[in-house]
């Protein structure tokens, strides 16, 4: 627990001595926020809208300011540290715990760019249940920093990792804002028929936010496949971080059964 805890605190250190970074998490939420609603609401009224465009466009770029800033944490934590992590290993620092510091501290990211990002959409759009609101735009950010987690692990090269991301997050953004209805769905065995949005990341975060922001609802057939989505992606960083970086028969899931 003192190694999590130290190493959680050097983490957090680097973010803080990181003025760029300090400042993505002040200005871009407000920035996107806005440029979503001023774009959308120029939108004519689509049938497919659950709101008027501008309160639409403010719940996409809401959800898209958390989610892409907590990826390019994860993306950047896993990419800037790889070589610092494998000295950490040589001297006896598990695996499993310099991976676990670097969730922890995307998951404090996601609440601070959270926290951010709800201020100012509830500045500007009433909110019906702030506090369920801001526990979904929690959940996305987590969504797309374990991807960031993932992608950088994969491909541990900032440039080709931040293509990749931004690519996913775009796509993403596009399929689940309902701003282009998409009624393909594909037949599965033994689950039946799935939508092809049930395979977009923020599709289910962001229909829980809209029954939050609108009705002050908790829509509970979203947030299942919502935090199916968190518990899925962590194991998969989890297995990747483990494959990329652990020895044969050293890894962190070895060391963690042991």
């Amino acid at each position: 627990m003192s190694r999590l805890v130290t190493g959680t605190r050097l983490r957090l250190s680097e973010l803080v001595r990181q003025p760029l970074t300090l400042s993505l998490l002040l200005v871009l939420p407000p920035v996107v926020i806005e440029m979503y609603g001023v774009a959308v609401e120029s939108f004519p009224q689509l049938p497919t809208l659950s709101a008027d465009p501008a309160t639409v466009g403010r719940m996409t770029g809401a959800l898209f300011a958390v989610a892409f800033l907590a990826g390019l944490v994860g993306l950047f934590q896993v990419i800037s540290a790889r070589n610092g992590d494998e000295r950490a290993a040589i001297a006896g620092f598990p695996r499993w715990v310099m991976l676990l510091t670097r969730l922890v501290t995307m998951f404090v990211v996601a609440l601070v760019g959270a926290g951010v990002a709800f201020a100012v959409f509830n500045y500007r759009v009433a909110v019906a249940a702030p506090g369920l609101a801001f526990g979904v735009l929690v959940l996305a950010a987590l969504v797309y920093g374990l991807l960031g987690v993932i992608v950088g692990t994969l491909l541990p090269r900032e440039l080709e990792g931040s293509i990749v991301l931004v690519f996913l997050a775009d796509m993403d953004n596009a399929l689940s804002s309902g701003l282009f209805p998409i009624e393909a769905s594909a037949s599965l065995p033994v689950v039946g028929d799935v939508g092809v949005t049930d395979f977009v990341p923020l599709f289910h975060p962001h229909e829980l936010f809209t029954a939050a922001v609108l009705d002050g609802d908790l829509a509970v057939e979203h947030l299942v496949p919502t935090v199916f989505w968190v518990l899925a992606l962590l194991v998969v960083a989890f297995v990747a971080y483990d494959r990329v970086t652990g020895e044969q028969g050293t890894g962190f899931l070895t060391g963690v059964a042991s």
